[in-house]
């Protein structure tokens, strides 16, 4: 008896996403930390996983080697004359303080970077969050990250953010920069709906084709799949539902789709709730697919970092 067998005429089945392969979930989630690294077809061949592991679960492991990865992209940058562009989470987190760390140790300043977050909670028409709330995204970027890098870091005028005047022109400011010779680099997580950023997977209905999914820049005020509100409760509100917004505004596959180069971070573990591992999962076997945007990480240049428990396996326990 299980999840299949017990899906028709469920009242919880429609509360997933339709154009999922439950079947193959099943299968996929079903392999272990032996398969974790096997190479797909649909691999780019520059992609590439890494279980992080160290007595402490690879949380800190994690995060050093995501600051790293983004301090080089900078660091090279820097020596090369040649401008950087970020598209910037907020979640993961730990990894800003390792950039600020190696940025820091060597004194190299981030004037020739610019910054695009990825997204933003948001109403219906795109309105963002006020100063002050605490869970703005802009306010955590700038007290957590932009703030801590001092003098060395990005210039006001080149961090970007997820708003309703700020995000549309996106397209436009990351072509504008890619022109003048920038590198686009993503920093990423996965969601549990295997969303990225805010793009989340029953959009994919609303398209035609794959093209037409893939040429979306953004999205104001997009309606979260309830599977993200329910991460947002356990991970970020303390389980307080009825704080978390139900929109928010998120670039498109168009944006993060174009990356040169992506690092990504998945430490969704810790104590008994392991919510990241069938995501983490899903985007490396389950093929590209509009349903399941994180599916199209491993098909562009980059290195995915996740703690040691969600390599697997997965099975169940009772706590």
């Amino acid at each position: 008896m299980d999840f299949m067998s017990t899906f028709e005429g469920s009242y919880a089945g429609g509360f997933y996403p339709s154009g999922w392969d439950f079947k193959k979930i099943h299968e996929i989630t079903a392999l272990g930390p032996r398969e974790f690294g096997e190479r797909q077809p649909f691999w780019h061949r520059d992609f590439e996983p890494q279980i992080c592991d160290d007595p402490f679960g690879g949380f800190e492991t994690m995060n050093a080697r995501m600051g790293y990865e983004i301090f080089e992209e900078v660091r090279r940058s820097s020596e090369e004359g040649r401008p950087l562009a970020f598209i910037l989470p907020v979640g993961p987190m730990g990894m800003y303080k390792w950039a600020i760390y190696f940025t820091k140790r060597a004194g190299i300043p981030w004037r020739h970077v610019h910054t695009f977050n990825m997204d933003e909670w948001a109403d219906g028409e795109g309105n963002t969050m006020e100063r002050g709330s605490g869970m703005s995204f802009r306010e955590i970027m700038e007290s957590s990250f932009f703030g801590p890098l001092g003098d060395l870091g990005v210039p006001a005028a080149q961090r970007h953010f997820a708003t309703r005047g700020e995000l549309p022109e996106y397209s436009r400011l990351l072509t504008d920069v890619r022109v003048k010779g920038a590198r686009l680099v993503m920093v990423y997580g996965v969601g549990r709906s295997c969303h990225i950023a805010f793009w989340e997977p029953q959009v994919a209905a609303e398209y035609g084709s794959e093209q037409e999914w893939r040429s979306q820049t953004h999205r104001l005020g997009m309606q979260l799949h309830p599977m993200t509100i329910e991460q947002s409760s356990l991970i970020s509100y303390s389980s307080r539902l009825t704080s978390i917004p139900l929109r928010a505004n998120t670039i498109g596959p168009a944006l993060f789709l174009s990356a040169d180069f992506c690092i990504g971070g998945a430490d969704g573990a810790r104590g008994p709730l392991n919510w990241q591992a069938q995501p983490i999962w899903m985007t490396l076997r389950y093929g590209p697919d509009p349903w399941v945007p994180s599916s199209y990480i491993p098909t562009m240049a980059g290195r995915l970092f996740v703690t040691a428990r969600l390599g697997g396996p997965l099975s169940a326990d009772a706590n």
